[in-house]
């Protein structure tokens, strides 16, 4: 897969896309293990620490990415300032974000965080189009797709389901070709499929 092109890198260490990191660790697969297991960390505490009356709101989405990685990264928690995109996806331009985000954020508080939807077919599909809106937002410099499978993990939980299985898709970049259909086509009908063929009641 094609790397992100950046207007300006402020947060890679110099001629490589490694993230600059506490650690000043330089070999990429010693930090994808490091990420991972602050990631296994965080479903673990965030999961227990969920309840009903938890608000998936802006704030709650970046004290994830913040709380998941600031042990490691300065930027964990903060909002992208440059434009990003990936092989001919253009993620939303800095100068819009922290609007769209809102946009994002208000329309899934009026749909009280999915709760009406008991039909797996309906929540998967609405749970689909906040995905694929976000995926689109790629708000954060790095870890946003992990992050995000994270939130909508967690708003399963909350919903009465399991953290939602993605294995069938991840490995075999499946769920990479439906993030590009969200962000190029605005078609979310393959990430929905995904979603759905993951979804299994608590």
């Amino acid at each position: 897969m094609s790397k992100y092109q950046l207007d300006s890198s402020p947060i890679y260490i110099d001629g490589t896309d490694i993230p600059k990191n506490k650690l000043n660790i330089q070999n990429s697969d010693l930090l994808h293990e490091i990420e991972n297991n602050l990631l296994k960390e965080a479903y673990q505490t965030f999961s227990q620490n969920i309840n009903a009356t938890t608000k998936f709101n802006e704030e709650f989405f970046i004290n994830l990415h913040k709380k998941t990685f600031e042990s490691l990264y300065d930027f964990a928690g903060a909002y992208r300032d440059v434009n990003m995109s990936k092989g001919d996806s253009q993620f939303c331009l800095a100068q819009y974000l922290d609007k769209e985000s809102k946009r994002i954020f208000n329309e899934l508080e009026k749909n009280n965080y999915l709760k009406k939807y008991k039909d797996n077919k309906e929540f998967a599909n609405k749970l689909a189009y906040y995905q694929s809106e976000l995926i689109a937002l790629h708000p954060f410099y790095e870890l946003n797709g992990r992050i995000l499978r994270l939130f909508c993990d967690l708003i399963a939980v909350t919903n009465g389901y399991k953290f939602i299985d993605y294995s069938g898709s991840i490995d075999n970049e499946k769920y990479i070709e439906a993030s590009i259909d969200c962000v190029q086509y605005a078609d979310i009908s393959k990430l929905e499929q995904i979603i759905f063929n993951g979804l299994k009641k608590d």
